[in-house]
């Protein structure tokens, strides 16, 4: 057991994973897409590699790493995302995509960090943030800027809310964190490393969190696919949830993953 020193533990490693994207980042690549592969590689071997230093016990679910079975069986698993939003990474002047290092524990996940490397912010379980007090006006959901969900769509028209387009998963639920949206809603498309350090951060700021029908969401299943998710403030969970039940079942939205 680590306990508190864990929580310190995903902040740093989110953070100085951040700060070796930056410097990917500032090269000189033949083409987005040789830039995306630079970054989505070095963030993960300075991951891996801190992680096997401090942390040699544990186990390790990478989007950028092979998974290995025996993970099913450990105690304690890390699950992050490398670098989430490699389209906006790729992107000259963009700020909103993220790192995320989650701790997975025995059923649960007890610590987490999101890295906005660009600039220059970590949220995490180490020091929770409070949410700050809703913004007067209509409800603010939190959308990808480039492929908005269907769901999000419907959902924005029941409730009469305002999208607020953004890039990657991370930077989305980290916006409910920060008071600049109400609430993250996705409807197809995820995995366990695109919202388990966002869960854990947005739990420990007082969050509410869920799948789309209201079920708790589960990390370190044997297929880690984990389609949807709701990051809200919690006075508003009734709301969101009960006009989600009434639009029906949540669809998927092909591969469609922020």
């Amino acid at each position: 057991m680590h306990s508190g020193t864990d929580h310190a533990l995903a902040h740093a490693l989110a953070t100085s994973a951040g700060e070796v994207l930056l410097r990917v980042r500032s090269g000189s690549y033949p083409g987005t897409d040789a830039l995306k592969d630079a970054g989505d590689a070095a963030a993960h071997a300075h991951l891996v590699t801190r992680l096997r230093a401090a942390r040699p016990g544990d186990a390790v679910l990478s989007e950028e790493g092979a998974d290995d079975a025996a993970r099913l069986g450990a105690d304690r698993v890390w699950i992050v995302d490398p670098l989430d939003g490699t389209r906006e990474f790729a992107e000259a002047g963009r700020t909103d995509w993220a790192v995320h290092v989650a701790l997975w524990e025995r059923g649960e996940l007890v610590a987490g960090a999101v890295a906005l490397p660009a600039e220059g912010v970590t949220l995490g379980t180490a020091t929770p943030a409070a949410l700050p007090a809703r913004a007067e006006g209509p409800v603010r959901l939190a959308v990808s800027r480039s492929r908005p969900p269907a769901l999000v769509q419907e959902l924005a028209a029941a409730l009469g809310a305002e999208l607020v387009p953004m890039g990657s998963a991370g930077v989305k639920a980290m916006a409910v964190v920060r008071g600049q949206a109400d609430a993250y809603v996705h409807g197809g498309g995820q995995y366990e490393w695109d919202s388990a350090a966002p869960v854990a951060v947005a739990r420990a700021a007082g969050a509410h969190t869920s799948r789309v029908d209201g079920s708790p969401l589960a990390y370190n299943q044997a297929d880690p696919y984990l389609p949807d998710l709701v990051v809200c403030r919690p006075e508003l969970t009734g709301r969101l949830l009960g006009a989600l039940a009434d639009l029906g079942p949540a669809r998927t939205d092909g591969g469609n993953r922020a």
